[in-house]
């Protein structure tokens, strides 16, 4: 595993200084890191793990056996390749001498949102396959997933499928052809709004 101290990011950040940031609750505020969309990103992705953390460990310590040590370690890989740019997927404009492109990067924070609307889910890693840089070029979404321990895993994934097809289909111009989900881990956090 990559030691987070030594994870620079494309504007010059660690991701040690944003953690940092974000635990002394974003104050002072710093403008190099609450513009920076990069940064932001990061933000993001150590607030769910926290938030995710939290969770864990109120439900979990009460019933289940604690996580692996490896765990930790691969919360940290997303979020390091979370933070990243990426390739620059093109999107159509209909004057030809305009190029617009959005980052690999923001698909996977897109993406990322969708899910974290889903109760009983929390995503994992995010890839695009396929020639996401040639326009109209077949792509497909692979996902890998935590879900709750008492939620039916057929649906959590098929509305997660659904979610991310509609998202993708109206703020990319992407061609998917499938969202693979691939629920790796369970855990004992609940809290769907039609639970009994």
């Amino acid at each position: 595993m990559t030691d987070p101290d030594s994870v620079v990011l494309e504007c010059g950040k660690t991701l040690e200084e944003i953690s940092d940031y974000l635990a002394a609750d974003r104050q002072p505020y710093d403008a190099s890191i609450e513009t920076c969309p990069e940064c932001l990103n990061a933000l993001d992705s150590l607030e769910r793990m926290g938030e995710l953390s939290r969770s864990l460990i109120a439900s979990d310590a009460l019933h289940l056996p604690p996580p692996p040590a490896s765990w930790f370690g691969r919360i940290m890989d997303v979020v390091r390749t979370e933070v990243r740019a990426g390739r620059s997927l093109p999107v159509r404009h209909p004057d030809p001498r305009v190029t617009i492109t959005i980052t690999e990067g923001a698909v996977r924070s897109l993406v990322r949102a969708v899910g974290d609307g889903i109760d009983g889910l929390y995503l994992g890693r995010i890839e695009i396959e396929g020639d996401a840089e040639e326009p109209g070029a077949p792509v497909e979404i692979a996902v890998t997933a935590t879900a709750a321990w008492n939620v039916s895993m057929p649906e959590l994934a098929a509305e997660l499928r659904e979610a991310v097809f509609a998202a993708l289909a109206q703020h990319t111009d992407l061609t998917v052809t499938a969202v693979n989900v691939a629920v790796e881990d369970v855990h004992g956090w609940q809290n769907r709004k039609d639970a009994s």
